[in-house]
């Protein structure tokens, strides 16, 4: 996508005092890759105080250290970070040995890419090479940045005609924050300032969260699966002991390493109320498909109508859609879910 690209430009006093220009193109448009790119510069301690400049200008380009999004040119040796030349193919995958994603990158994936952990590093306050790093390196690049790659490189989500449209994502926001075309006395440096105050809070949230919360989960969700026997002996039902915790995309791992077979199909947790739900399992991350759900005539029915229904005392709901029930105990809630497994089975 051709619009503002950026360049950074480091002018060396003595070791430490260092300026980065950004360049641009001259209808001053900008997106949410190049953005994010500077920011994520501006986090490195050597380019921490360093100045945004925007031009295309091939000159000023040969004067420049770090060159972000323009100059067509991806030379890491030389912090040449452009991703538009026609040969350009590079993934994640090509990039990294051993990682997975095959989206193209963007100037943010390069960035990303070559300095994301030593920036996870100072923000998590870990070791650039400990284990945690990397784990959140990967979670951060496939749950952030890849959107961002994708989305300026023109790659959609899915083939085929989308059943609705998404407008609220991080790139669309970006893109609502250049002038508008009937504005001409619009500050455009401003406008920049304000995306990249906007990304940068997002792409520390995101960060802080896996150290915060999604780390941490990962705890109760891995004693949860371990003793899963002890819940059903099944071993298609597990218990977590907290209520709120991500537990979707552990599981998924958990299930992977630890070999679980069969796989999990139903989630027990206490909610905000101290009551218990049953949550079905989907079949992958962000899909509305689970691998069982709550049996059909179950759905959509209430408290002591379903309790009816089940036979189970102290039934609260179950979804419409068959993927989330409650009840008022531990044991009412381990009973769905066994109920749900026998009606599979063709035991009920």
């Amino acid at each position: 996508m051709w619009s503002v690209r950026y360049l950074v430009r480091l002018l060396t006093r003595g070791y430490s005092h260092r300026k980065m220009k950004l360049i641009g193109t001259h209808n001053g448009t900008f997106h949410c890759d190049e953005v994010l790119a500077c920011f994520l510069l501006k986090q490195l301690k050597e380019y921490r105080d360093a100045e945004i400049v925007r031009t295309r200008d091939p000159a000023v380009l040969q004067t420049c250290d770090v060159v972000v999004d323009v100059g067509g040119l991806y030379d890491p040796s030389t912090h040449r970070y452009d991703h538009h030349q026609r040969s350009f193919s590079e993934s994640m995958k090509t990039l990294r040995p051993g990682k997975t994603w095959g989206t193209k990158l963007s100037s943010a994936g390069l960035v990303y890419l070559h300095h994301g952990q030593q920036i996870l590093a100072q923000t998590l306050e870990t070791a650039v090479d400990d284990p945690i790093t990397d784990l959140v390196y990967d979670k951060v690049y496939e749950h952030f940045v890849e959107e961002i790659d994708a989305v300026d490189n023109g790659i959609s989500v899915s083939d085929g005609v989308p059943r609705y449209i998404i407008s609220t994502t991080i790139s669309n926001r970006v893109g609502y924050l250049n002038p508008k075309w009937n504005e001409p006395d619009v500050d455009e440096e401003e406008c920049f300032k304000k995306a990249m105050t906007l990304v940068g809070e997002e792409f520390l949230d995101r960060v802080l969260y896996y150290k915060n919360a999604w780390l941490p989960a990962r705890v109760i969700v891995e004693e949860a699966v371990k003793n899963r026997l002890q819940i059903d002996t099944s071993g298609e039902v597990v218990a977590l002991e907290k209520g709120g915790c991500p537990w979707k995309d552990h599981l998924f791992s958990l299930e992977t390493e630890l070999f679980v077979d069969p796989l999990v199909k139903f989630v027990l947790y206490p909610d905000s109320n101290n009551k218990w739900r049953v949550q079905c399992v989907p079949v992958r991350l962000g899909s509305f498909e689970n691998r069982l759900s709550l049996p059909e005539q179950w759905r959509g029915v209430r408290d002591e109508e379903l309790s009816k229904l089940t036979g189970i005392p102290g039934c609260v709901f179950v979804h419409a859609n068959g993927f989330i029930g409650g009840n008022v105990s531990y044991e009412g809630a381990l009973e769905m879910a066994r109920q749900a497994l026998k009606k599979q089975s063709g035991a009920l």
